[in-house]
């Protein structure tokens, strides 16, 4: 065109347009056509540039797929994904979907190559004929490899360079679809297509358009709801029946008149779809994204965070991530929708989300550490009275508060520790209300620790020198706080950490510190629970697991640790703890009042200082279980006045406050299961190792020290004399008891009398001095008295007057 001509006409300009087109691609591939005008300035030898560098074939990324978490019975937990996507094979679209979108997209699909040099004329010429875009140019193939470049990338610019309206994009797209064409088939290429393609409402392939939109699977489409879908790929959002049923409807017809034109249907099919409703609103489904729309949104975040742990999903968590949303994996968990249900029920039975204290509980299931269950008062959410924070897990997984302290539930260890060092069921202690430890040595994993200003004391009565049965019915800290000093924090503190106890904030060892039996730093219902699970179990230690098998799309199983189990205790030693916690549950204990059923139980009660949290951690053999009631804001302050199910507490403790929760989630998880029985103790570890104590009563106190000393056992002297029919001074008795013995170095506490009882001595009598000798009378008797006792038998013949 000369300079000062007049332009041709639109429709010119075009013919023009493609005739140069279509000589320029012939010079790169005879035979095809580039869909697209506005070329005219780029020479043969540009373009042959432009292509000679591409790839010779298209590489694709998997299609991005929905995972799905389930609970243990299959049921659906969660949906994770970026694209809403379920693929499926060509056999499972219905037929008259196939011809929709053929018809309306490319109807010469099966008839050209990579480019339809025919229908892109033709839909040039309309196009411009009508001033706006009425067809598109694309084949699908071509469309197909748009929308796997566009799948390809990841940031914006790559998102960019995959849409840019280019020529180098143009020439770059053919040059792939020639060589998608000779690696698939046409009904390949289409079933990738309808499988990729976008249909608004965050659905992707064509599966999840129907199943949206419908309510039905790809293959159960009609007319109707396949010419909707058709028309959808063009623009998603502007013709989404949701929100444009107008449009929508406008563009569904338009299909269905093509499919007519071209003979796909007939007119009278055509009139009759076109009578119907473009949608259903009751039929349209959404498929939640996430763990916030979970039924159990905290669980949900916890298994998410186990499964980013996976270094086979990505060398960090984020590309784990972002696998797991597009891997179309399958993840089965432990979680038991009616040991869910019992705990949520106790919860909600027990609490309200209104209260100022908090509430939760962890059910594992002993000898596989499978969490059955979590629930907490507050919902998930970031209103009022919701929250983020999973009150049952460590802070090291995202939203994990990180535990409370757990009071005398920590005594089950020093249980532990004691019976495995051979101290007897029977080891009676002094142990009076209140007990002066301050500047008293605990030897430790490292050496000692101790105590400046430290006089605990008793939150129950119990009798003075309790056994270690009784020490744990009524939660005597005196007993449990001596008991510790001598069998040595290290030993408690090892039981503890290999049952799975630490630091639920730093994920350190718990501090070997003087209190360490009354609960030494914070810990989780989550730990506590699978920790008394291992006394269920007869010492087997298991860590707690929540995904128990995982698949991709293609049903190929995906590594993931499975059970972690190892011999934590002496099946003996474990027997013993269930022995002595099952006397807390029996009349008298302070959990009797939490005893059900016919199956045996076992369980301890915990309050911390201040009353800021309170637990109850118990098991029977087939479940075990904590519950725990706190203050989870700052300043953390008394449970006592805060609310606790619309109420103010009066008083807060474990076996009235977290108790109740505990039974209530317990007796329903337990209904239906049969009875079980705890291992009874062998007669050595109830009687445990121990040495003959020698009889001290009323011997002086500094040789009763010395005869202790002589067989191997440290003394000491009770501070205060006690009631005794002993001598005031002398040993009255000893705790532990003479008949009961001692383990090997064990300390004795001697206890002297006060002399209340004694019997006086017998008092001396005054001496009598002898009385002088009586001297025999000197006078002779008269004549005729007989000289013989006449009485005397022996002396017949003597009588009176002879």
């Amino acid at each position: 065109m000369h300079r000062g001509e007049p332009a041709p006409p639109p429709v010119a300009q075009s013919v023009i347009s493609f005739l140069l087109v279509s000589g320029l691609c012939g010079a790169l591939l005879a035979g095809l056509a580039l869909p697209f005008a506005g070329l005219a300035g780029i020479t043969s030898q540009k373009a042959h540039d432009t292509v000679q560098y591409l790839p010779q074939d298209l590489k694709t990324e998997p299609l991005a797929q929905k995972s799905q978490i389930l609970a243990a019975d299959g049921s659906l937990i969660a949906t994770l994904y970026q694209e809403n996507r379920t693929p499926v094979t060509l056999k499972q679209i219905s037929p008259v979907m196939l011809e929709a979108i053929v018809a309306i997209e490319d109807d010469r699909f099966y008839e050209h190559g990579a480019l339809d040099a025919k229908g892109t004329l033709r839909a040039l010429l309309r196009n411009q004929t009508a001033g706006d875009v009425q067809q598109g140019g694309s084949s699908i193939t071509q469309q197909y490899v748009k929308l796997s470049l566009v799948a390809k990338a990841r940031t914006p610019e790559e998102i960019q360079a995959a849409t840019a309206e280019t020529y180098e994009r143009k020439i770059a797209e053919l040059r792939y679809a020639i060589a998608v064409e000779k690696q698939f088939s046409k009904d390949q290429i289409l079933e990738r297509y309808l499988n990729l393609a976008f249909f608004g409402d965050r659905s992707y392939g064509v599966e999840a358009a129907a199943m949206h939109y419908f309510g039905v699977h790809a293959s159960k489409l009609n007319l109707p709801q396949a010419a909707l879908l058709a028309g959808l790929v063009k623009n998603p959002t502007g013709y989404n029946p949701t929100n444009n049923p107008k449009r929508a409807k406008d563009r569904r017809d338009l299909v269905l008149r093509r499919m007519a034109e071209l003979g796909v249907i007939t007119a009278t099919e055509a009139r009759n779809a076109i009578r119907t409703p473009v949608l259903d609103p009751a039929k349209v489904r959404n498929v939640p994204n996430g763990c916030a729309n979970s039924r159990y949104p905290f669980y949900c975040d916890y298994i998410v965070a186990k499964l980013k742990e996976n270094r086979a999903f990505g060398k960090t968590a984020e590309d784990a991530e972002n696998y797991i949303e597009t891997a179309g994996l399958i993840v089965r968990t432990s979680l038991d929708p009616r040991i869910q249900k019992a705990a949520e029920t106790a919860i909600g039975k027990h609490s309200k989300p209104t209260d100022q204290a908090v509430a939760a509980i962890s059910i594992v299931e002993p000898g596989t550490g499978l969490v059955k269950a979590m629930a907490q008062s507050k919902p998930y959410g970031g209103r009022k009275n919701q929250t983020s924070y999973n009150y049952n897990v460590e802070k090291s997984y995202p939203g994990g508060y990180g535990g409370f302290q757990n009071g005398s539930t920590m005594k089950a260890f020093t249980i532990a520790a004691a019976i495995q060092k051979g101290v007897p069921m029977t080891y009676r202690i002094a142990s009076p209300q209140t007990i002066d430890l301050s500047g008293k040595k605990f030897s430790t994993c490292s050496g000692t620790t101790s105590a400046d200003d430290y006089t605990p004391k008793n939150s129950t009565r119990t009798v003075a020198d309790p056994s270690m049965i009784e020490a744990a019915r009524a939660s005597t800290n005196t007993y449990f706080l001596q008991l510790s000093q001598q069998i040595g924090l290290c030993p408690i503190a090892t039981v503890a950490s290999k049952l799975g106890m630490y630091d639920a904030q730093t994920l350190d060892p718990l501090n070997q510190v003087v209190s360490y039996t009354l609960g030494p730093g914070l810990v989780t219902p989550l730990m506590l629970a699978n920790a008394y699970a291992t006394f269920a179990a007869r010492g087997m230690y298991c860590a707690p697991r929540v995904i128990t098998a995982i698949t991709t799309s293609k049903r190929k199983s995906v590594p993931t640790p499975g059970p972690n189990c190892k011999r934590a205790l002496p099946p003996t030693v474990a027997d013993g703890v269930s022995y002595v916690l099952h006397k807390v549950m029996e009349p008298g204990g302070t959990g009797a009042k939490l005893k059900f059923g016919k199956s045996d139980l076992a369980g301890k009660t915990g309050t911390t200082d201040e009353n800021k949290a309170v637990w109850f951690a118990g098991y029977s053999s087939k479940l075990a279980a904590a519950s725990v009631v706190a203050d989870a804001s700052v300043p953390y302050t008394n449970l006592i006045d805060q609310t606790l199910n619309g109420k103010e507490m009066r008083d807060a403790s474990g076996s009235g406050t977290a108790g109740p929760i505990w039974e209530s989630a317990m007796q329903a998880a337990l209904q239906g299961l049969p009875t079980s029985r705890f291992v009874q103790p062998d007669d050595k570890t109830i009687r445990g190792n121990v040495k003959d104590l020698p009889y001290l009563k009323g011997m002086p106190p500094a040789e009763a020290l010395a005869k202790l000393a002589q067989l191997g056992f440290k003394g000491q002297v009770a501070p205060q004399p006690v009631d005794s029919d002993a001598q005031p001074g002398m040993v009255a008795f000893t705790s532990p008891r003479q008949a009961d013995g001692a383990p090997a170095g064990a300390t004795v506490t001697l206890f002297l009398s006060n002399g209340s009882r004694a019997t006086p001595p017998t008092p001396t009598p005054t001496p009598t001095p002898p009385a002088p000798p009586v001297t025999p009378p000197t006078i002779k008797p008269p004549p005729g008295f007989p000289t013989c006792p006449p009485w005397d038998p022996k002396y017949p013949k003597c009588r009176r007057g002879r």
